[in-house]
């Protein structure tokens, strides 16, 4: 059978993801990688140059994947939402990778952060063209609305995947899928309540509160 190179690649991308998912950049072993690939060291620094390399590549592509598979529909943030969690639910891969970059990489910006600083402004973007700060006065204040809001949804949904046990925990459930299943409906609702549209401010119709109210 002629050798494949593409299938080779393949094998080690997904072997890669699953060990560093478990051990981390640092606690990660080429060696394991390549047995779980059924594939050579060689290939491994052929086809990605080092392991530091191999891990930036398996988070373009799981992040990738995600923008891909999901994104904030402006007009429906709260279901837009829900399925986000559904797509952490299937792949927590992602969140432990994120988890082990904030904790392995020193503080120093990763290399593709223009790259994901470009995808994160098209949906901030979105949310403000489609009208959903338009009580705000300026763009630039529209804008960092948006950015806020976007984080706080990514939060409100990974913080549930990165400490399943204190989810777990908190709401006395005994299961993670109890748990979880109770959490997409208030991060949802949260969502919703977060992103509903309020009135424009005209000339000077700013609600100033009365002193002592």
């Amino acid at each position: 059978m002629p050798y494949d190179a593409e299938d080779t690649r393949r094998r080690i991308f997904t072997a890669a993801a699953a060990e560093f998912a478990e051990k981390g950049l640092a606690g990660a072993r080429v060696e394991r990688i390549a047995a779980r690939a059924k594939a050579n060291k060689q290939a491994i620094y052929l086809y990605y140059g080092s392991k530091e390399k191999l891990f930036a590549a398996v988070l373009r592509a799981r992040l990738e994947e995600v923008s891909l598979a999901v994104s904030i529909d402006p007009d429906a943030v709260a279901e837009s939402v829900g399925q986000m969690f559904d797509w952490y639910r299937e792949h927590p891969e992602l969140i432990r990778l994120l988890l082990w970059e904030a904790l392995e990489g020193g503080g120093e910006p990763a290399e593709d952060v223009g790259e994901r600083r470009d995808g994160f402004r098209g949906k901030v973007q979105a949310l403000v063209d489609r009208g959903a700060f338009d009580h705000l006065p300026g763009e630039a204040d529209r804008v960092r609305a948006a950015q806020d809001l976007l984080f706080t949804l990514i939060g409100l949904i990974a913080w549930n995947f990165a400490v399943p046990g204190t989810c777990r925990v908190v709401l006395e459930e005994d299961t993670d899928e109890a748990a979880w299943s109770r959490r997409r409906a208030t991060v949802i609702e949260a969502a919703r309540v977060l992103a509903s549209p309020r009135p424009a401010l005209t000339g000077n119709a700013r609600h100033v509160p009365e002193p002592g109210r």
